[in-house]
């Protein structure tokens, strides 16, 4: 497949995009190392990380659209089902873990007293 040559404020937008998202999912990787316990370090992957790979995927989007002269249907499902499954599976995996009784540090705001049956 040959290359077609972006205009240059394509090339400027993908290029913001990517990086962007890479530095939002890095970030996002840096507090899922980092922060003290389970409920807060569910916000790193689902919030910061979603963005940060939606970016990479809507920069991927737009180079691969406008390559092959229509809409990438591979990448605008990736994307979809990202936005769609994140918030899902962030709910599930916060009411696991209240279920579970996990313990969250003192600091933590608006936990639950999970002394009581």
């Amino acid at each position: 497949m040959n290359a077609i040559a972006m205009p240059g404020y394509l090339e400027f937008i993908v290029a913001a995009f990517l990086l962007f998202g890479a530095l939002v999912a890095l970030i996002g990787s840096w507090g899922l190392a980092k922060l003290p316990d389970f409920y807060t370090r569910l916000h790193g992957p689902t919030k910061a990380s979603t963005l940060g790979v939606g970016c990479i995927l809507i920069g991927s989007l737009l180079f691969f659209s406008h390559q092959q002269g229509g809409v990438s249907f591979q990448e605008a499902l990736v994307t979809i089902f990202l936005f769609a499954t994140a918030p899902v599976s962030a709910h599930m995996m916060g009411k696991a873990a209240l279920r579970r009784r996990l313990p969250g540090v003192a600091r933590t705001r608006n936990m639950p007293d999970l002394s009581e049956e």
